[in-house]
């Protein structure tokens, strides 16, 4: 667990457990309709709390895996999922995913999450590197992004397509060592 202060309030940095899921998902419906920067739009989720319930659970039981939220007086505002491959040839590498409720942008909760990632995957013993694909055009998060030190490793077109337009993401890394 993780405390910081944001607009004279604690958020609290903290593992996901199975009972979170109902709230993750009204969280992740939420943010659906709150940027195009995500690989799914409003209503887009579509688990239900059962499938969640289990999704946390296997999350939960990988030793490669880390699934995080933040929380303002237990309200969820944040979150963080990460998960390694699944063969031996490629634990040690993975990829993530972070979102922050848009009331709560510009106040560091994005990047608390992912420092907490970075920590626990040098004390893990088994992440090396994590990877993050990112839209092009997402100007802020790649700044983040590049301040905590990932590299731009390359460009996959046409990534995204929202409302007929097509996006483009940026491939970034960090190597753990």
């Amino acid at each position: 667990m993780k405390a910081m202060d944001v607009k004279d309030e604690k958020v609290v940095i903290r593992k996901v457990n199975k009972s979170d899921a109902k709230a993750l998902i009204e969280y992740l419906n939420a943010i659906g309709g709150e940027s195009d920067f995500l690989t799914f739009g409003k209503g887009e989720f579509g688990i239900s709390i059962h499938e969640e319930e289990k999704f946390i659970e296997s999350a939960l039981k990988k030793e490669n895996a880390l699934f995080i939220i933040a929380e303002i007086k237990g309200k969820l505002v944040g979150n963080l999922n990460f998960s390694g491959g699944l063969r031996e040839r490629n634990a040690h590498v993975g990829e993530f995913g972070v979102t922050v409720l848009k009331e709560y942008w510009g106040n560091g909760i994005g990047k608390e999450l992912i420092k907490y990632l970075i920590d626990w995957s040098k004390d893990s013993g088994i992440i090396r590197k994590i990877n993050l694909r990112v839209r092009d055009d997402n100007k802020p998060g790649i700044k983040l992004y590049k301040k905590l030190g990932f590299l731009e490793e390359g460009l996959v077109k046409r990534d995204f397509l929202i409302n007929g337009e097509f996006y483009d993401s940026l491939l970034m890394g960090l190597l753990i060592d």
